[in-house]
């Protein structure tokens, strides 16, 4: 889960000149679409001034940004699209994320489409009552702590989106991948983990809309993937980071 760094760029363009300098980045944009330095990028326009133009470019980094796109073969290229209007910029600075996000009720979180903490608790207990019954993850789980389910379930409702319950009182991801050090997980015991957490959301009750289930699946398969990396004998820990935000869209590459 990396920190990527977000440039802002502030122009104030003529609006004599808007015509030209938005087909200048459009063509510009294909060369950062082709940086492998560059996350994404998007120009905004102001509604109340139309002279007044934001571009933001997200960066795996501001070194890889100064010492590797501007270092790059296709910086000439950018450059030489936008040095008409280098003189119109009004700022142009890197920003690193705080830890201060999240988002707006217009679209609701995975967390409250499921229905929130009751489901996740019925989904838990469906899913470990298939677990333990299970020859394949049944000796995985021997001797399972009677708070464990309801554990995971803080743990799935945080990622989708619920309160901080899990990190409040157990702790971030770091803390639960320790409960995976040494257990040297199987693909077969992956797959199975991902199949009856889908019969068991069946049998809770979740949502069974394409859109949910999606995502739903996705974050099974991301996380159960982690937890086979993170049991083998190769592992290396990570540092301590927050629980994972899980949302309707995906995860960006993995980066240790």
């Amino acid at each position: 889960m990396t920190v990527h760094t977000v440039e802002y760029i502030r122009y104030r363009i003529p609006e004599r000149q808007s015509a030209e300098f938005l087909a200048a980045y459009t063509r510009a944009a294909a060369l950062l679409a082709a940086a492998p330095q560059c996350v994404d990028y998007e120009l905004a326009r102001c509604e109340e001034d139309f002279e007044h133009f934001v571009l933001r470019i997200t960066w795996t980094s501001t070194e890889d940004h100064i010492e590797g796109f501007r270092k790059s073969e296709l910086f000439p290229d950018f450059l030489a699209e936008i040095r008409p209007y280098i003189s119109s910029i009004e700022e142009m600075r890197h920003y690193k994320p705080t830890t201060v996000r999240g988002t707006g009720a217009a679209v609701p979180t995975l967390y409250a489409w499921a229905g929130g903490a009751e489901a996740f608790a019925r989904l838990t207990e469906a899913f470990y009552e298939k677990v333990l019954k299970d020859d394949v993850l049944a000796p995985v789980f021997e001797g399972l702590a009677p708070e464990h389910a309801a554990h995971v379930a803080l743990w799935l409702g945080e990622v989708f989106g619920g309160p901080a319950a899990y990190s409040e009182t157990q702790g971030g991801h770091g803390h639960m991948v320790t409960k995976h050090l040494g257990k040297n997980i199987t693909e077969v015991q992956r797959r199975r983990w991902v199949n009856l957490l889908q019969d068991a959301a069946d049998d809770a009750g979740l949502p069974t809309d394409a859109e949910f289930r999606s995502a739903f699946l996705a974050y099974a398969e991301w996380g159960t993937r982690l937890a086979v990396y993170f049991s083998g004998p190769d592992a290396v820990p990570p540092a301590e980071q927050p629980v994972p935000k899980w949302s309707w869209g995906a995860m960006p590459p993995y980066q240790p």
